[in-house]
């Protein structure tokens, strides 16, 4: 007697199901390595932008502080030639007093002078109204032919710097008759 069954042989469609797997976690380890360098590549660029970050934030304050140091650099070495000037004047020995007074006045001229370029402006209010943001009234006084409220006299001039006012001027003002 024949044995008419017909059946595949055994192992076959097992072998071909586990070539098709075998493929599937090749091509998955493939793809698992890809993201993986991926990954180390994204997290090393990570990595060099902090520390990038890192370097720029000490440069910025290191800048900063050379900045806060030597801020004043520019106008203290504009004030030297005056300082100068000043120590010879109280070197020189035995002048009449036209000459010492020219040279204070030449000196404070060129104090004026550096403050302005520095952005410092003299308030004299002498003859204006009182502006009570700028000007500081110590005294009313009787002042004929002077509108109540204007400035007749400056005890002190006041300061401003760049807009900002840095010192009132100390005035006193007309008071009404």
């Amino acid at each position: 007697m024949q044995n008419n069954d017909s059946q595949a042989p055994s192992g076959a469609p097992d072998t071909n199901m586990q070539s098709e797997l075998d493929a599937e976690l090749e091509t998955l380890k493939l793809r698992m390595a890809e993201l993986e360098a991926s990954n180390t590549e994204l997290r090393d660029t990570v990595l060099r932008e902090k520390a990038e970050l890192e370097n720029q934030r000490r440069r910025l304050q290191r800048d900063l502080e050379q900045a806060r140091r030597f801020a004043n650099e520019k106008l203290l070495n504009e004030l030297l030639p005056i300082y100068d000037g000043l120590e010879r004047g109280l070197a020189v020995e035995g002048g009449d007093i036209a000459t010492v007074r020219e040279g204070i006045n030449l000196t404070l001229k060129e104090l004026l002078r550096i403050a302005q370029n520095n952005g410092l402006v003299q308030v004299d209010p002498l003859d204006q109204p009182l502006d009570p943001d700028r000007h500081h009234a110590v005294s009313m006084v009787e002042a004929p032919g002077k509108a109540p409220g204007t400035v007749v006299s400056v005890l002190q001039k006041g300061y401003v710097l760049n807009d900002r006012l840095l010192r009132p001027a100390l005035v006193a003002v007309a008071k009404d008759d």
